[in-house]
């Protein structure tokens, strides 16, 4: 970071990754389909509970559409350092598209069955787990200036948690007065804007790599090369820890919604409407930050609030300190995601980049779902606020064990640091 921008008005630390004209063609065009996407999320969870009034048949293709990342992933980290990421990505997008555009097809001539959901959801999860690691590898092909990465990663953060709040919303009211087809058809136009964005960008070309481009030797290369730097290593482990013991949060919240505050609904949605509040400030945080100095300590500290978070939400019966709690657990969260994810793809060579982030999004995306049936039978057995607990302390211990590799991981992170 240059000694001017760091001088400059913190508005401009905020948004600085908008001097290039790629990344902010990137940012358009992403938050755009990024509500059509939770429209769609949303109309498709309502539609199968309508048509079947089945939580296990609800549970199924909610499954199908996340596990053909547990699988593909680490593939699609080998396909962003092997192949053009800009090419692939415009491809991925257009896939997209047509699943969304089929799937208002069928569901607006009344034609839609279960089974059409289930594919389409399978096909969905399958172009999503190539989607998202070469989504994300690709944000630093888009900036003009490599020190910018960081606020890239937490300006899409902010991206991501708006059109969260924004797409639900939107896709209650579009069922209520149109149904769940208008929804799909929505998404499925969306994709024209990230679409047209990335025809728009004019990337560099890079030289395609030289040798090993078989899908096993760069799978062996990635996970060696990740699992050797102990920077990345270390900081892959917290994530996938505190995914798999605190963010099953979400989950839960039912639960204390309406038996530890003794609300319904209305509190359900006051408590997320918190946590993903908390998420929006976190991501204008890091955004604001002029460097990428100090993120090892931040994402220490924010583990910590994290899982103190969690214990304390879990002992609350005050709505009012269960909210703040949940904006601190929203802006914590989002803390040790963005500032691991900025970490890990600054560390990482150009060639291997795609992998590690690949990892990345397994660490956290692979262990969600087993957190969530972990907590889900732990709390019929000993309780939701026992569960959430004993998460809370699993992500307290979680950074301890983070600080105590920080000797070691400072020692290898200078190298890459000074490159």
């Amino acid at each position: 970071m240059r000694y001017q921008d760091i001088a400059k008005p913190k508005l401009f630390l905020v948004v600085r990754a908008f001097r290039s004209k790629n990344f902010r063609l990137f940012f358009v065009g992403q938050g755009l389909s990024l509500v059509g996407t939770w429209m769609q999320q949303i109309a498709v969870g309502w539609l199968v509970y309508r048509m079947t009034g089945s939580a296990f048949i609800l549970g199924l293709v909610g499954f199908a559409g996340q596990a053909p990342a547990i699988l593909l992933t680490p593939i699609a980290g080998v396909m962003a350092d092997r192949l053009n990421r800009h090419r692939l990505l415009i491809l991925l997008q257009v896939l997209s598209m047509l699943q969304a555009l089929g799937l208002a097809f069928l569901t607006l001539s009344g034609r839609v069955t279960i089974l059409h959901l289930f594919v389409l959801s399978l096909i969905l999860g399958v172009l999503s787990s190539f989607e998202v690691p070469t989504r994300q590898s690709f944000l630093l092909d888009t900036l003009e200036r490599r020190e910018d990465l960081g606020n890239a990663i937490a300006l899409n953060s902010f991206l991501f948690n708006t059109a969260r709040l924004l797409g639900p919303s939107v896709a209650g009211l579009v069922i209520a007065v149109a149904g769940e087809g208008l929804c799909f058809l929505i998404n499925g136009v969306s994709f024209f804007a990230v679409i047209i964005a990335l025809l728009c960008m004019r990337i560099p070309r890079k030289e395609a790599p030289s040798g090993r481009l078989g899908v096993l030797p760069g799978l062996k290369e990635g996970f060696a090369y990740t699992f050797r730097f102990a920077p990345i290593r270390y900081t892959l482990l917290l994530v996938a820890l505190v995914s798999l013991a605190g963010m099953p949060y979400l989950v839960l919240m039912p639960v204390f919604a309406k038996d530890s505050l003794g609300g319904g609904p209305e509190t359900l949605g006051f408590l997320m409407g918190a946590s993903g509040s908390g998420a929006l400030l976190g991501a204008l945080y890091l955004a604001s930050r002029p460097s990428i100095v100090g993120t090892n300590r931040r994402i220490t500290g924010a583990a910590l609030t994290f899982g103190l978070s969690l214990i304390l939400f879990s002992l609350s019966r005050s709505i009012v300190l269960s909210l703040f709690l949940m904006f601190t657990t929203g802006l914590s969260m989002i803390a040790v995601l963005a500032s691991a994810n900025t970490a890990v793809q600054t560390l990482a060579e150009e060639d291997k980049r795609g992998r590690v982030v690949a990892l990345y999004v397994l660490s956290l995306a692979g262990t969600m779902p087993l957190g969530s049936l972990f907590a889900g039978a732990a709390a019929h057995h000993i309780g939701a606020s026992m569960t959430l607990g004993l998460g809370g302390t699993a992500c307290i211990l979680a950074a301890f064990l983070f600080y105590l590799k920080l000797p070691v991981i400072r020692e290898q992170v200078q190298p890459s640091h000074s490159r």
